[in-house]
C-alpha cells in the first residue's frame, strides 16, 4: 500500500501542471470579455472592462497567461472566487477549519472500515464478502460526493426526517457567534466542549452524521480498492 501510495504522490506534479494547463486551454475558447464580465459586478462597470482585461493580461497568448498565473500562485495570490464571493485564499483560510474537521470526523471510520473489508476481500476473493466490498468499491468510486449527498438528505432529512441539514441550528448559531463563547481552535466540536456547551457540541455532531458517512463512503471506496490489490498482490 505504501508503494501504490508514494507512486501515486510522484505522479502529483504532473497531474496538477497537465490538469491546470488543459483548463486554461479549454478557458480561451472564451473571449477576453467573456472572462472580464466575472469581475464586473454592475452593469455601470461596463465601461472598465478593458481596464480589467488589461489588468489580468487576457489578451496575451495562452502560455503567457498561464506563466503569470503561475507566478500569482507563488506569491500566494490565489485570485477571486466567484462562488464564495471573497479571494481564494480568504475563503480557504473561511472553509478550512469546517472541512478539516468533518475530515477528522471521518478519518478513523474510513481507515477501519476500508482495512476491515478491504483485507477479508483479497482473502476470500470472488466471494460474498468479496463481492459486496468490489459493489461498494465501484459505485463509492464513480459516484459524485455531491450526489451521494443529495440522496442522503432526500432519505433521512426529506422522507424520514431523522437527521438534520447544515452545520447546526439557530440556537447554536447564536450561542457560538455570541460573545460568551470562545473559540479556541476553530474547530467547532473542539470549541463546544472546551466551552462546556454540550448542547451545542450534541447538535453539531448531530449535523455532521450525513457529511461524515458522504465522506466516509467515498473515501473507504477508494481505501477498499487499494488494500484489496495490495493484499492480492502479496498473496501472490
Amino acid at each position: 500500500m505504501l508503494k501504490y501510495i508514494l507512486k501515486r504522490l510522484a505522479f502529483l506534479p504532473f497531474v496538477m501542471f497537465g490538469v491546470t494547463f488543459l483548463l486554461f486551454f479549454c478557458l480561451q475558447f472564451l473571449s477576453p470579455e467573456m472572462r472580464a464580465s466575472l469581475y464586473i459586478k454592475d452593469p455601470r462597470q461596463l465601461s472598465q472592462l478593458d481596464a480589467v482585461i488589461e489588468k489580468y493580461g487576457l489578451r496575451k497568448p495562452m502560455p503567457v497567461q498561464y506563466v503569470i498565473w503561475l507566478e500569482q500562485v507563488v506569491r500566494g495570490d490565489l485570485g477571486y472566487s466567484e462562488t464564495a464571493k471573497m479571494p481564494v485564499s480568504e475563503a480557504i483560510t473561511a472553509f478550512f477549519p469546517a472541512t478539516f474537521e468533518l475530515t477528522l470526523t471521518a478519518f478513523f471510520p474510513i481507515l477501519i472500515v476500508g482495512v476491515f473489508f478491504g483485507v477479508p476481500s483479497a482473502v476470500y476473493k470472488d466471494r460474498l464478502l468479496d463481492h459486496v466490498s468490489r459493489f461498494v468499491a465501484i459505485t463509492g468510486y464513480s459516484l459524485p460526493s455531491f450526489v451521494l449527498g443529495l440522496v442522503l438528505l432526500m432519505i433521512f432529512y426529506g422522507r424520514l426526517q431523522w437527521l438534520p441539514p447544515g452545520r447546526y441550528t439557530l440556537e447554536t448559531d447564536m450561542l457560538v457567534h455570541g460573545s460568551a463563547f470562545s473559540h479556541w481552535t476553530g474547530l467547532l466540536t473542539l470549541d463546544c466542549l472546551l466551552n462546556r456547551q454540550w448542547a451545542a457540541l450534541g447538535d453539531v455532531l448531530r449535523h455532521m452524521i450525513l457529511p461524515a458517512c458522504t465522506l466516509l463512503y467515498i473515501s473507504v471506496a477508494l481505501l477498499l480498492r487499494i488494500t484489496r490489490s495490495s493484499m492480492l498482490e502479496e498473496l501472490g
